[in-house]
C-alpha cells in the first residue's frame, strides 16, 4: 500500500472516531461523560491481557508463573513506555480502584478462611512487630541516604507477605497441613493483617495520630458489631431468601457482600481511612459469615468477579503506569536488587520464632517464604504515590523487587525445606514414633 493510500486511511479513521464520539455525546446528552474510542480502545486491550495472563501463566506443562506478574508484565508491554497501545484513562481507574478493595476484600477473607491456631497468629504477629520495627529503621535510614520514599512507607511496604500467592505453593507441595505450613500460615496472615491496618492510619494523617488511633478502635468495633450481627440475627426469612437464590440468577449473598463492601468502603473513607480498610473489614465479616459448607459456592461466585474481572484489571492498569524506564537503569536495577535483599532480611529475620520447633531447614524456608511478596507493595506504593510519599523511580524499583521475590523465593523455600519430607504421611509416622 502506498504511503498516501495509508494517509488518507489514518484521515478516514480519525473522522470515523470523531463522527462516532459526536453521536454518542448527542445520544447521551450534553452533559454525559463521552466515551472515546481511544478509552474504548484501551479498555479492551486491558481485558485481553488479563485473559492472556491466564493462559500465559500455565504455557509451560511443568512450569507455572504468578499470574500477578504476567499481568503486570503485559501491562508494561501495552502501555506507553513500549508498544504505546493502551493508556490508563479515568474508567480504567475507577475499575482499577473496585478491584484493589476486591484484592483486599480477599485478603480479609483468607485470613478468617485458613483457621490459622491462634498461637501461631500470635507468633506470627510478634515476627511482624520485629520486621516493621527493622523495615521503619531501614526505610528511615535509606530516606537520610537521599532516597526518594518515606522512611515509615518502606518498612510497612517490605514488611508484608503475599499469602494468597503462597497458599497454593504450599497446598500443591504437601505442605500446608504439616507444622511448616502452620508456621508460613501465621507469618502469613499477621503480614497481610497489619501492615492493612498500619498503613490505614499512616496513609491518612488527618486527625493526628492519637485521634486515628481512636477512630480505628471505633472502626474495628464496628466492624466486629457487624460481624456479630451477621453471625447472630439471622431471620429465617431472608436465610430462606439467600439460600433459594444461591443457584439463581438472584444471588442475594453475592449483592449483599458486595453492598457490606461499598458501605465499609464509604464508611473508612468518611472517617478518614484509605478507602482499603474498609474492604478489608468486609472480607473479615463476609468470611466468619460464610465460615459454614454454603459458604464455598458465595465465594467461588465473589472469586469470579474479583479475580475473573476486577482484580486482574488491577495488575495490569499496574503496569500501564510502571516506570520501566527508572528501573531499567543502572542505578534503578541496583536499588531493586538491595530492596530484594531487603525483603529477606526484614521478612526473614523474625523466621527465628519458629527454630526450636521446625529446625535450621525448616526456619529457612519459613524466612524465604515470609518474604515473598507483591499484591500489597503494589498497593502500598500506589496508595504512597498518590499521597507523594514515595517517587515513581523508588516504587518501581520496590515493584520489581517484589515481582522477582513472587518468582525466585517460594522455589528456594521449597528447595531448603524438602517438601517430601514435609509430607502429611511422613509427619504423621514421626509424630507416632514419639
Amino acid at each position: 500500500m502506498r504511503g498516501g493510500e495509508r494517509d488518507r486511511l489514518r484521515v478516514d479513521d480519525s473522522a470515523r472516531d470523531r463522527v462516532t464520539d459526536s453521536l454518542s455525546a448527542q445520544l447521551l446528552g450534553a452533559s454525559a461523560p463521552v466515551v472515546t474510542s481511544a478509552q474504548l480502545r484501551s479498555l479492551t486491550l486491558v481485558l485481553v491481557a488479563s485473559a492472556a495472563a491466564a493462559f500465559l501463566a500455565r504455557i509451560g506443562p511443568h512450569l507455572v508463573l504468578p499470574t500477578v506478574v504476567v499481568e503486570i508484565v503485559l501491562g508494561i508491554l501495552i502501555g506507553p513506555e513500549v508498544l504505546g497501545w493502551a493508556t490508563e484513562g479515568a474508567y480504567i481507574q475507577f475499575l482499577a480502584n473496585f478491584g484493589l478493595a476486591l484484592l483486599f476484600f480477599f485478603a480479609g477473607l483468607e485470613v478468617v478462611e485458613k483457621h490459622v491456631p491462634r498461637e501461631a497468629i500470635a507468633r506470627g504477629s510478634l515476627g511482624w512487630a520485629i520486621s516493621l520495627a527493622l523495615g521503619i529503621g531501614i526505610g528511615y535510614l535509606l530516606q537520610l541516604a537521599g532516597l526518594g520514599a518515606e522512611g515509615w512507607l518502606l518498612g510497612i511496604a517490605i514488611s508484608t507477605t503475599a499469602l494468597g500467592t503462597l497458599v497454593p505453593i504450599l497446598s500443591d507441595s504437601g505442605i500446608l497441613p504439616t507444622p511448616l505450613g502452620t508456621a508460613v500460615l501465621g507469618t502469613g496472615v499477621a503480614g497481610e493483617f497489619w501492615p492493612i491496618t498500619v498503613m490505614s492510619v499512616f496513609l491518612t494523617g488527618i486527625y493526628g495520630a492519637a485521634a486515628e488511633i481512636a477512630l480505628l478502635f471505633v472502626f474495628g468495633a464496628v466492624t466486629i458489631g457487624t460481624a456479630f450481627l451477621a453471625m447472630r440475627a439471622r431471620p429465617p426469612r431472608l436465610v430462606a431468601i439467600i439460600r433459594e437464590t444461591l443457584h439463581s440468577t438472584g444471588q442475594a449473598a453475592v449483592r449483599l457482600s458486595i453492598a457490606l463492601i461499598a458501605a465499609l468502603v464509604l464508611l473508612a473513607h468518611d472517617v478518614g481511612f484509605d478507602f482499603v480498610l474498609g474492604a478489608f473489614a468486609a472480607g473479615l465479616i463476609v468470611g466468619l459469615v460464610l465460615d459454614n459448607p454454603e459458604g464455598g459456592v458465595v465465594r467461588m461466585r465473589l472469586e469470579g468477579i474479583g479475580f475473573g474481572l476486577l482484580i486482574p484489571i488491577y495488575f495490569v492498569a499496574t503496569g500501564l503506569t510502571f516506570d520501566l524506564d527508572s528501573l531499567l537503569t543502572a542505578s534503578g536495577l541496583a536499588l531493586a536488587a538491595l530492596f530484594l535483599v531487603l525483603l529477606l532480611v526484614v521478612r526473614g529475620t523474625p523466621a527465628l520464632l519458629w527454630l526450636r520447633d521446625l529446625g535450621p531447614r525448616g526456619t529457612a524456608s519459613v524466612a524465604f517464604f515470609g518474604a515473598t511478596q507483591l499484591p500489597l507493595v503494589v498497593a502500598i506504593v500506589g496508595i504512597g504515590a498518590d499521597r507523594g510519599a514515595i517517587d515513581a523511580d523508588v516504587g518501581a524499583s520496590l515493584i520489581g523487587a517484589a515481582m522477582v521475590s513472587v518468582l525466585v523465593y517460594p522455589m528456594v523455600a521449597g528447595a531448603i525445606s524438602g517438601a517430601e519430607d514435609w509430607a502429611p504421611d511422613t509427619v504423621a509416622s514421626t509424630e507416632a514414633e514419639y
